[in-house]
């Protein structure tokens, strides 16, 4: 246990001396232009339409390729100049390195998820939408689209700390991350797709829904589980079967 939050420490320092900082707030910050763009037909903005239109963008393109992004960068440094042999050959164990990645990974997110959480709050405020504010709604879709990215996280880290390329992983990430709208409409292929689940956890409409978006919530959690448990289990097997 100890081993793993030696790690964890070295992996935040590492990333606080990049500019990812940028990439946490880049996508909530450019969610605000359909917040600013939305209409409501001339009534009062509501907190429904307002997070609809602010999080479609966000969890269709986004949010996939954002943890593609953060799954390359911890895995960077150790691509270089023998760092994995580097890294390994410390008193930790592989289980406690991988770990620790991954921990840093859905932190990324959860950042991601919560500052996007304050703009629709800040453009609800701006924008006037009505009191009460719907928070179980809010929490509901920011938290619900943060544990769907978790098995794209773990797939991505797979990958990741496989390829030793930093831009292949983000140009397979960004390639199956375009095909999202159309897959959504799927409700045979869309629910099992890691790269539409977050937008599909984020813009559940329910029984009102088409195609993968009237998959009942609990069961795409249900699915989101599964391929987290194997995503992860295929990407810590590889990684002790890495040489170095």
């Amino acid at each position: 246990m100890m081993s793993f939050w030696r790690v964890l420490s070295s992996e935040r320092l590492k990333m606080s001396k990049s500019y990812v900082w940028l990439l946490v707030i880049g996508s909530p910050v450019l969610s605000l232009v359909p917040g600013l763009l939305s209409d409501n037909q001339g009534e009062k903005m509501s907190w429904e339409l307002l997070l609809s239109v602010m999080s479609m963008m966000h969890a269709l393109l986004f949010l996939p390729v954002l943890s593609g992004i953060f799954a390359a960068l911890i895995c960077r440094y150790e691509h270089h100049d023998g760092g994995w042999k580097l890294l390994l050959s410390l008193p930790v164990t592989r289980l406690s390195v991988y770990l620790s990645k991954y921990v840093m990974i859905i932190g990324l997110l959860a950042a991601v998820q919560i500052t996007f959480l304050v703009m629709v709050l800040g453009m609800g405020l701006f924008q006037g939408a009505p009191d009460p504010i719907p928070w179980a709604q809010l929490l509901k879709s920011v938290f619900g689209g943060f544990v769907a990215c978790l098995p794209l996280a773990a797939l991505q880290l797979a990958i990741s700390q496989s390829w030793s390329s930093f831009g292949a992983p983000l140009a397979l990430n960004v390639s199956l991350t375009i095909p999202n709208i159309l897959i959504a409409n799927s409700s045979t292929y869309g629910p099992y797709y890691p790269w539409v689940q977050p937008l599909l956890a984020m813009s559940h409409y329910g029984d009102d829904g088409f195609g993968a978006f009237n998959l009942p919530l609990e069961t795409l959690m249900m699915i989101v589980g599964g391929s987290l448990i194997v995503f992860f289990a295929a990407g810590l097997i590889s990684f002790y079967r890495k040489a170095v």
